[in-house]
């Protein structure tokens, strides 16, 4: 089963993979896992990736795309895959087509903005140990301090507001408008919001008949 993980940032695509990865027994291919992998193996494909890395510059689609097609050749993908965090914009998505990459499902995670900047604000994270919890969804022991290791949890620069109105503008503005390409080709289901990780995943086992 070939699938993408698709939302906003904050919907849970990441959680959701993770388990789906692990029940269909196939990996999850995280753009900037790969990214790092191939830079590292020092693959042709990685090699032009570090030089513009090296000069600051945004690696370009047809890098991305080059390393994810590069990836998704290798042994434990012939079962399938799951992508978490790409494409995220049409034209990187036309690239995956024409590079011969097509997919079984486009899972749609529907959570509201509202909802989103709910989670995200609420998060606190140990920056010694990296443990996570919610100030109301599961909060620590202790108010502010981590239950393993006793340290300050922090606000996460990626979870202060102004931080998650700008990606939730650029997913908007970027992102969104796969969920029409992916529809007119028919592969395209959406997750309805549910209240739970759990009801999250019982949603998306019934989407998927697993």
């Amino acid at each position: 089963m070939r699938l993408i993980m698709f939302g906003a940032p904050g919907a849970g695509k990441g959680t959701q993979a993770a388990i789906l990865s692990e029940r269909l027994g196939v990996p999850t291919i995280s753009t900037g896992n790969i990214l790092r992998s191939a830079v590292k193996n020092r693959t042709s494909v990685g090699l032009q990736a570090q030089s513009y890395m090296d000069a600051g510059k945004l690696v370009p689609d047809e890098v991305i795309i080059g390393i994810i097609a590069e990836r998704l050749e290798e042994a434990d993908c012939q079962k399938g895959y799951i992508l978490d965090g790409v494409p995220r914009t049409i034209a990187q998505a036309q690239a995956l087509e024409k590079a011969g990459v097509r997919f079984d499902c486009v899972l749609d995670i529907e959570v509201s903005d509202q909802e989103i900047c709910h989670r995200m604000y609420g998060r606190r994270s140990c920056p010694v140990c990296g443990a996570t919890y919610h100030v109301e969804a599961a909060p620590p022991k202790q108010e502010g301090v981590c239950d393993h290791c006793g340290n300050t949890l922090t606000l996460r620069e990626d979870d202060k507001p102004e931080t998650v109105l700008s990606r939730l503008e650029t997913y908007h503005r970027q992102t969104e408008p796969l969920k029409e390409f992916y529809e007119s080709r028919g592969i395209l289901k959406v997750v309805p919001f549910q209240p739970t990780i759990e009801a999250t995943t019982q949603a998306i086992a019934d989407i998927l008949g697993i």
